[in-house]
């Protein structure tokens, strides 16, 4: 479907540890104008709070346990049925974020009517108190201007709309990366399927800044699905460049001990475990990926 009818959902992960935030969260959804989103809202490995807001439907699913972030929002995107055919864009978005805009869902129908290869927004992350949105939450190389929008080769996680032909085409979310660069893993494959994908400056949400090293097993993670991702992704002889790039990087910004000793543990785990399905990118979308300014050994 396209056009103002496009039927809009959301899918919202939380570990239970944040109801307040959560509850702010479904509010701001509850708030959007045009056709009303219904909710999917995934416990992962822990009960949900009451969840009650006037005017929102919430579909729940409890899961016995953590099953990691990419497994657990595919969850939330099967909640809206196979590859979340029940609805035409699916919004992900982290339960301590808030739109500040009640037009956000209004803006992302009026964009993937506008270009029918739009597969996924990434929207602008911005500190509820300063308004700054960090570099690491810009997802292209040139990120000095965050208000700048632009098409992009990947997008961040917690803050995003994707079109469900997308999922229904590509498939969803690794399951096996559990925490870290799921995101391009499905920007990839969209990519390398046809789809683009927008940053867009307009679109916000708001999120708290927070240093990603605050999980216990960032350091292992990233550089195990680094890995991974290279391993099922790309084109054979561009394998050992992405990830000989990312090793000489990672050294040069001189991680302090126990973090390199993670990092090193994770790279091991990379190359000496399981990653899933390999389906090499075509040699077009390498080319594609280079003409968005971030070619894959980067």
């Amino acid at each position: 479907m396209t056009g103002p009818g496009m039927k809009v959902g959301a899918v919202v992960l939380t570990m239970g540890n944040r109801p307040e935030e959560l509850r702010a969260l479904l509010e701001s959804v509850a708030k959007q104008t045009g056709e009303a989103i219904e909710v999917a809202v995934v416990g992962n490995g822990s009960p949900l709070p009451e969840i009650s807001v006037p005017g929102l439907a919430v579909r729940t699913v409890e899961l016995p346990e953590n099953v990691g972030i990419p497994a657990g929002r595919n969850v939330g995107i099967e909640a809206f049925g196979p590859a979340g055919r029940d609805v035409d864009i699916l919004l992900f978005l982290d339960d301590d974020g808030l739109l500040p805009r009640q037009d956000t869902a209004e803006l992302c129908r009026e964009a993937f009517t506008a270009d029918a290869k739009l597969g996924i927004v990434s929207f602008r992350i911005a500190d509820p108190e300063t308004g700054v949105t960090q570099r690491r939450h810009v997802p292209r190389l040139r990120a000095s201007d965050p208000m700048r929008s632009s098409r992009v080769t990947t997008f961040l996680g917690g803050a995003n709309a994707v079109r469900t032909q997308v999922f229904a085409e590509v498939g969803g979310l690794p399951d096996e990366f559990f925490y870290a660069h799921e995101e391009t893993d499905l920007a990839w494959r969209a990519l390398d399927a046809g789809w683009m994908i927008d940053y867009r400056s307009d679109m916000v949400l708001h999120h708290p800044t927070m240093p990603p090293t605050r999980h216990a097993v960032y350091h292992r993670m990233v550089a195990r699905n680094r890995v991974w991702l290279a391993r099922r992704n790309l084109p054979a002889p561009l394998v050992p460049v992405y990830v000989g790039v990312w090793l000489l990087l990672t050294l040069a910004r001189r991680p302090s001990l126990p973090a390199l000793r993670a990092w090193l543990g994770g790279f091991k785990e990379g190359w000496t475990t399981p990653c899933g399905p390999r389906r090499p990118m075509k040699w077009r979308t390498v080319w594609r990926l280079t003409r968005l300014g971030r070619p894959p050994v980067i």
